[in-house]
């Protein structure tokens, strides 16, 4: 089943007036945080916050993943055995880089009980994670892994680069496509990294574009303010879904069944645009779903 995931929104697990509010948010899916947004002293109070809320449930159709600390932490294990116990959609651990660590991941989560349909998510924020992307991609095979997809850290990249973050990202193509053919060639989702600058209204209206032309499937945010913007820009325009339906429909004439490419509108249409028209019209319908109550 598609689902959308236009707009994930980070939400720190050491505030409880801010879980809360995320009820009631228009994003797409919610990423509970217990790595960066939380102090070390609040760790553990923080883990005891995203279970209450996980357990209590009441986030309606919204995907809800943990994020987890990384495996280079003294909290990471207590933080999967928490979302093993209390079921969200997924976690997302931050620092992957090698099968290895993936491999430590899934049996962690084994080892905890969790139910086979907690996924696992990672951040793609290291040079060696950019550069083992396909490595890691093609674990996603062994079930064990649970893999789902990937999230793009452009910050942490540039920390540890040196790439200096400019706008446009003409500096990170090269990086941000390569993981994404990566997640593609097996199967995954891959969303893009925050836009930092809340006073930058177009600036976010513009990497939401780019990201959406490159390929990704939604983008994570930092601040409840940025959600109706991602998900208008990643939302298919209602012409395009009419054209996809369109494209459909003529691919289903009897007198088309056996072509391979026909004539509609006065241009050539083959049969991979009615794949991509299926999908587009799966996103639109996903998000009309979401939108209901």
């Amino acid at each position: 089943m598609i689902r959308p995931r236009r707009s994930l929104l980070f939400m720190p697990g050491s505030n409880p007036r801010a879980l809360e509010k995320a009820r009631n948010l228009a994003a797409d899916g919610l990423i509970l945080d217990l790595e960066d947004s939380v102090a070390p002293e609040a760790k553990e109070a923080a883990r005891d916050q995203v279970a209450q809320a996980v357990a209590a449930k009441g986030f309606g159709k919204r995907e809800i993943l943990i994020r987890t600390n990384g495996l280079d932490t003294p909290w990471w294990r207590d933080d999967v055995a928490m979302a093993a116990k209390v079921a969200p959609d997924g976690i997302l651990v931050p620092k992957v880089s090698t099968v290895e660590d993936l491999n430590a991941i899934g049996a962690q989560l084994a080892e905890s009980g969790a139910a086979a349909e907690i996924r696992v998510w990672t951040m793609i924020e290291t040079a060696q994670a950019v550069l083992s992307a396909e490595e890691l991609a093609s674990a996603s095979r062994d079930p064990r892994t649970r893999l789902a997809g990937f999230v793009f850290g452009p910050n942490d990249i540039s920390r540890e680069t040196r790439i200096r973050m400019l706008p446009g990202r003409a500096t990170m193509i090269p990086m941000i496509t390569h993981c994404i053919l990566a997640a593609r060639a097996h199967g995954l989702e891959i969303l893009d990294g925050p836009y930092s600058d809340l006073s930058n209204s177009d600036g976010l209206a513009l990497e939401c574009a780019q990201a959406r032309d490159l390929g990704f499937d939604g983008k994570t945010l930092i601040h409840p303010s940025q959600i109706d913007a991602c998900n208008a820009i990643f939302t298919p325009p209602s012409e395009e879904v009419t054209q996809a339906r369109k494209i459909i429909a003529a691919f289903e004439l009897p007198e088309n069944a056996a072509r391979g490419a026909i004539r509609l509108d006065g241009q050539m249409v083959e049969r991979l645009h009615a794949e991509m028209a299926r999908r587009t019209i799966a996103i639109a319908d996903a998000i009309a779903a979401t939108s209901k109550p």
